[in-house]
């Protein structure tokens, strides 16, 4: 099977968000099955819950054997070489920057096929690209990344709006819209990685 361009960088984000997971079980001496099952929770977490949510069964994933093949092999990586991943962490954070415009575009789009009210879509947007490593930092025993430092939904949501406001507004083909929209989502987290962004925090 041949893969288009954005096919292929979708699966390096999920790939990348796999990693992750792995390497969270890993830091935490989690076996085997655990290793597993934090690599699929940080890839697919995210469209599980889009797909339940809007109704969409079985969700993508149960279909999806190429990327079920990305996530085990990604696990098996990081067992593997755990120590060489973590020096490619850039690389990894590039990944999952890319993967997270990609999935927040994927999820506005499932969520204006079914005729959902745009914040809703944008929202599902988010849910898709961001919540895979919500569920990681649960279950791993975390303080959620996402609450609490870098800016990670917020790329994904100001990404989102900009895809939405240009398909209503210009003339632009969908692949331009969606470039352009993908490339301030990885351009956002990756200035805020670089730069320490984060939002105001609420202290006692």
């Amino acid at each position: 099977m041949q893969l288009t361009f954005i096919q292929g960088l979708e699966l390096l984000g999920t790939f990348a968000f796999a990693v992750s997971g792995a390497t969270a079980a890993i830091n935490k001496s989690y076996d085997i099955i655990g290793l597993l099952a934090l690599a699929f929770v940080t890839a697919i977490g995210g469209g599980t819950i889009r797909d339940l949510l809007i109704g969409a069964t079985p969700v993508a994933w149960l279909t999806d054997e190429l990327t079920n093949s990305a996530i085990i092999a990604a696990a098996i990586i990081a067992a593997l070489f755990v120590s060489y991943v973590k020096k490619l962490q850039n690389w990894l954070n590039v990944f999952d920057a890319i993967g997270l415009g990609l999935f927040t575009i994927t999820g506005i789009n499932k969520g204006v096929a079914v005729g959902l009210p745009i914040p809703i879509c944008v929202a599902l947007g988010v849910i898709t690209g961001s919540f895979g490593g919500l569920l990681r930092d649960v279950i791993s025993g975390e303080q959620p990344f996402l609450f609490t430092r870098e800016v990670y939904a917020v790329a994904s949501m100001a990404g989102g709006m900009l895809y939405i406001l240009l398909g209503l507004h210009t003339s632009l083909p969908a692949d331009i819209i969606q470039s352009v929209s993908v490339t301030v989502i990885v351009a956002v987290r990756l200035f805020g990685l670089h730069y320490n962004w984060h939002l105001p925090r609420i202290r006692q």
